[in-house]
């Protein structure tokens, strides 16, 4: 029988709707650009000149009236706002409602006006802006917000072919070998230059039968609402008011900015600098993102829970940041399954320790892979910093990516489908936000059952970065040799240009040194690189000695190894792998009270193994001496 991984790999695979070439091959060539109304036509230059009697005084007539009304059509501007309408038109287009930017919500106008109440300057407001409520709803503010012009905003929608897919494609040519990637253009409010807008309200859809949180017209009803607060020029503040029975994308208007939250009411003030700068990023993934000028406390940052299988990793990882260059803060959150003799080792590699409280994943099953990784909510909770980036303790840091925090929340790079990877992330810690997410805990279904699947349901306005910032040790099945030799070039290039490894599948170090032992497991076998395995050695033993104690092998974990090498050789693995002999020192040091590792694999296969008995032996004398002394 196997030894179940330690803290298994949340399942990666590609959706079964998709696929690398229906991907890869989509085309990025479909443009979606507005339809422009074009006019024209020649100036003919008329001279008059004498009028005889050979024209009638009726031709005289119909000849000044065609001049008069050409002169009016000329003369008269197109209308695109109208600040103070005549009647209760929708400011919606009259002609045809599209069915996706229609809102079912309510407004319950008790809640409208306590929401009202939380305003401040409201005295001196010049305007407040709707967008997506038709003449009705727009009536009440007269008297709510009595002394300021009231002013529908038009938003023309967008193209029918324009979908999530397009906006959030799984492959885009990121180093722009064959075209410079580019998203669909969507339509904006056209803002007047009077009255200034102080308020601006807006309706939003919320199909819950649906994929609500990846609805495009929602997306471009928030994006609207918040051109439209940006571009305000002057120094006042501006407030943004959405309707909607489900909750606004988290990472545009931030929980921070929340001035009041009233039954389906979401009232923001936002910091405009700011908003100014997300109102320029791209649309979606559909292009790489482009870094903020915001400048604050920030840190690296990693969780450990339920077992301590990754208390190498971690301490590898920080290695390999200040490796890189980094001096920004290292913190790491654990819980009370890792050890205080664990805890000194990572606190000797430089992590800041925040213990923490784990988080069930109520979905998940008792014992299972998922049942506490929710516990990765708590990175919201580090609010000492304004930025933090996550990476996953199973990762090197081979080159320098401080400029990440100059990136958005959040930015990661692609997944599958429309998808990010949550191993690399940038977060902006909030009180609230980690409130948002505890408050969905039961209602949100995650599509791999842990916190990536989750997280992707909450941040679906999501930022690219180039793969190179989490490039996964992993092989695709029907992978090209070429893509192959590629990969491998890139694990083992030196100087690196990959700038972060993510090591998938068994770990390096549950590995012997001597080869990849994600070799010897025929369902691994797509994660196994010997080249990727000595580039994260090569970090390890650049660390002190007395950090790589961490790294030993205890002994049912030395027993798992040599049963998957027995298999392997029972298979007769064409890769060969299992004839290496072991040099790795570590198999025959022990810091266990039991060392007979080779008497385990007698019942190996009689029952499965649990960790439990070796989470509290505390080392021997000597590694706590060469610990103390750090």
């Amino acid at each position: 029988m196997r030894l179940p991984s330690p803290s298994p790999v949340e399942p990666r695979h590609r959706l079964p709707s998709q696929t690398d070439d229906t991907n890869r091959r989509r085309s990025l060539r479909n443009r979606d650009s507005k339809d422009l109304e074009k006019g024209g036509g020649s100036h003919t230059s008329f001279h008059y000149r004498n009028w005889t009697a050979k024209f009638s005084t009726l031709k005289l007539v119909l000849i000044l009236l065609v001049l008069v009304a050409v002169f009016t059509l000329y003369r008269s501007p197109p209308v695109h706002i109208a600040d103070h309408p005549s009647n209760n038109n929708s400011s919606r287009e009259s002609s045809e409602i599209d069915p996706r930017y229609l809102s079912t919500a309510e407004i319950n106008w008790d809640h409208v006006s306590d929401v009202v109440e939380k305003l401040t300057g409201k005295s001196e407001y010049q305007g407040v802006g709707f967008i997506n409520l038709n003449g009705d709803e727009v009536v009440p503010w007269k008297e709510l917000i009595p002394d300021c012009d009231h002013v529908p905003l038009h938003l023309d929608h967008m193209a029918n072919n324009i979908t999530w897919e397009s906006l959030y494609p799984e492959w885009i040519d990121e180093e722009e070998q064959f075209e410079v990637p580019t998203c669909p253009s969507l339509p904006w409010v056209q803002v007047p230059g009077k009255p200034r807008i102080d308020l601006v309200v807006s309706k939003l859809p919320c199909n819950k039968g649906g994929k609500w949180s990846r609805d495009v017209a929602r997306l471009h009803l928030q994006l609207a609402a918040a051109r439209v607060a940006a571009s305000s020029k002057g120094l006042h503040d501006v407030h943004v008011l959405f309707v909607t029975d489900c909750f606004p994308v988290p990472n545009l208007f931030i929980g921070k900015e929340l001035v009041a939250r009233q039954g389906n009411l979401w009232l923001y003030k936002p910091d405009l600098h700011q908003l100014r700068q997300k109102v320029e990023l791209p649309v979606g993934s559909c292009e790489l993102t482009v870094p903020l000028k915001a400048k604050g406390q920030e840190a690296y940052a990693t969780i450990l829970h339920s077992a301590n299988f990754y208390v190498c990793g971690a301490i590898t990882a920080a290695q390999s940041i200040r490796m890189s260059g980094s001096t920004r803060d290292l913190v790491i959150l654990v819980d009370d399954s890792i050890t205080e003799h664990h805890r000194s080792g990572l606190a000797a590699a430089g992590w800041k320790i925040y213990p923490i409280q784990r988080i069930r994943n109520p979905k998940a099953e008792a014992e299972a892979y998922n049942e506490w990784n929710y516990s990765k909510f708590r990175l919201w909770q580090l609010t000492e910093y304004d930025k933090i980036i996550f990476i996953d303790a199973d990762m090197l840091i081979l080159r320098n990516i401080d400029f990440l925090f100059e990136m958005p929340e959040i930015s990661a790079t692609g997944n599958n489908a429309t998808l990010f990877n949550s191993g690399v992330m940038v977060v902006e810690p909030s009180n609230s936000t980690f409130q948002l997410l505890m408050d969905h805990i039961n209602e949100i279904v995650s599509y791999n059952g842990g916190d990536q699947g989750y997280l992707n349901e909450v941040y679906t306005w999501w930022h690219r970065i180039p793969k190179h910032m989490n490039f996964l040790k992993h092989f695709w099945e029907g992978d090209e040799p070429e893509i192959k030799q590629m990969k491998t070039r890139l694990f083992g290039t030196d100087p690196p240009i990959l700038y972060v490894l993510h090591y998938l599948g068994n770990k390096p170090w549950l590995c012997f040194r001597d080869y990849d032992c994600n070799w010897n497991v025929d369902i691994l076998q797509e994660f196994a690189s010997d080249v990727a395995h000595r580039t994260w050695w090569k970090v390890h033993d650049a660390m002190p000695e007395n950090l790589q104690k961490f790294c030993l092998l205890r002994s049912k974990q030395k027993a798992q190894l040599e049963w998957d090498r027995m298999q392997a050789e029972k298979g007769n693995y064409t890769d060969g792998h299992w004839k290496i002999k072991i040099k790795d020192k570590r198999l025959e040091t022990c810091y266990e009270k039991f060392c007979y590792w080779e008497s385990m694999l007698w019942h190996w296969g009689d029952k499965n193994w649990t960790d439990n008995s070796t989470n509290s032996l505390s080392p021997p004398t000597s590694l706590k001496a060469n610990i103390s002394s750090v």
